[in-house]
């Protein structure tokens, strides 16, 4: 079964490539260019779009010794140096490029490919999502560049790297935590689901802290954060300082129970003007990956 729980994941990785790349991913013939080969460790070098940032020191030793025992069994993924004539830049397996550090190997397996930077990040990354090596808000940074620097939308991404786009809106919008909220995200002191709990939360970095010294699991956490949104209201349920509401139009209300009754979820039409306020409430993560999936879907139809 963990076969081919892998081969699925290789599977998977092939289909994000040839979106990535807008054709079939193919892996070279053997003696021709790009063909597997060996380089000494030293002559390999971090490349500039390694999405991960963090590298656990015991993982990484346990990957060491297996590295020790039976070799690096799978090439690192490298393109010429722009900056150092003979020497590598890796593109993927900067972790198992460490591990044979540790364990002193003299040489490596690698894969040399000439490829562009954009090309460089979105194998990186999509090589970590699939080994599931990132933290959330690596994964959240990385989504960020190929983005804003590379030009991809939210749909593209989401096709190439296998997620929904609802996952890739929810990742991106961890960057708006705090920094200190994103260093314990960051360090795996907080999970992705942990995150997400705290981003609309009156006040994240009090209850990332809570989170922690309590060791909340993801939907204690998202009782907590519902909690610290209740504890600014007043006896009646209406947030402290804003004046009580006047009867609303029969019109709008109905408009309210009917909306309500499409989504499923609590709607609130507030009229300002020739505009207004149109909110819409969910109780779970799961509830707003579905409206999203909803909205996605009906504005292809």
């Amino acid at each position: 079964m963990a076969a081919d729980g892998e081969e699925g994941k290789r599977r998977g990785l092939g289909r994000g490539l040839s979106a990535l790349f807008g054709e079939e991913a193919a892996m070279p013939e053997a003696g021709a260019a790009g063909a597997p080969g060996t380089a000494p460790v030293g002559r390999l070098h971090p490349g500039p779009f390694q999405p991960r940032q963090y590298f656990d020191e015991e993982s990484l030793a346990a990957l060491a010794d297996s590295v020790r025992e039976k070799g690096v069994l799978e090439p690192i993924l490298v393109r010429s140096h722009p900056d150092r004539a003979g020497d590598f830049q890796i593109i993927a397996g900067e972790r198992r490029w460490r591990a044979a550090q540790i364990a002193r190997l003299h040489d490596v397996p690698i894969v040399e490919r000439e490829i562009g930077d954009r090309e460089a990040l979105e194998i990186a990354l999509v090589e970590n999502i699939h080994r599931d090596d990132l933290s959330a808000l690596e994964e959240a940074e990385g989504f960020r560049r190929l983005v804003d620097d590379f030009g991809h939308t939210q749909e593209a991404l989401a096709q190439a790297v296998g997620k929904s786009r609802s996952h890739i809106a929810n990742t991106l919008r961890l960057l708006t935590l705090p920094d200190s909220v994103q260093r314990q995200i960051r360090e795996r002191e907080l999970s992705a689901g942990h995150a997400r709990a705290l981003i609309n939360a009156e006040e994240p970095e009090t209850l990332a802290r809570e989170i922690i010294a309590k060791g909340l699991n993801v939907r204690q956490a998202e009782a907590l954060a519902r909690r610290g949104k209740a504890a600014g209201a007043d006896g009646g349920g209406r947030p402290r300082g804003r004046p009580p509401k006047q009867s609303k139009d029969p019109n709008t209300a109905a408009l309210e129970r009917d909306l309500s009754g499409m989504l499923g979820l609590r709607v609130q039409i507030e009229e300002r003007g020739e505009g207004g306020l149109l909110t819409i409430r969910y109780e779970s993560l799961e509830q707003l990956d579905d409206l999203l999936q909803r909205l996605s879907t009906d504005g292809q139809g």
